[in-house]
């Protein structure tokens, strides 16, 4: 098994899919007006619109409704993200975590957690690998 992506439902794939080109300098791909996906070395987020859900069981993602899920993103420079997404809910400000790790915490346009980290060092922890 391998995994493929983590996919967001929204009621507007534009402006999501261009949320995300901005905040990874990544272009996102296209299949049609309705999905769209950013590809990154080590995996992929794909954006449906709410006309795709009916495809797979009507009524069983909503947009805009999650409160469980983190989406990270490991970057480059943490503060350089912040400052080209000033339009946005910012939950916790560039921030030095404890274990050295730089992480901004924001909410993409549907109100989803968006965490842009970068390690102090290669073998730093990440919140994917807590205690390393």
């Amino acid at each position: 098994m391998e995994f493929a992506s983590i996919r967001i439902i929204t009621a507007d794939v534009a402006r999501l899919a261009g949320f995300y080109e901005r905040a990874t300098g990544v272009p996102a791909t296209w299949a049609n007006d309705d999905f769209a996906e950013v590809k990154t070395p080590k995996g992929t987020l794909a954006i449906g619109s709410t006309h795709t859900v009916a495809l797979f069981a009507e009524g069983s993602a909503e947009p805009e409704a999650n409160r469980s899920v983190i989406i990270e993103f490991e970057v480059d420079d943490v503060d350089g993200v912040h400052d080209q997404l000033s339009c946005v809910e910012v939950v916790q400000e560039p921030t030095t975590m404890p274990w050295g790790n730089r992480s901004l915490l924001v909410r993409d346009p549907d109100g989803n957690l968006v965490n842009f980290f970068r390690r102090a060092t290669p073998a730093a922890p990440s919140p994917a690998r807590p205690g390393l």
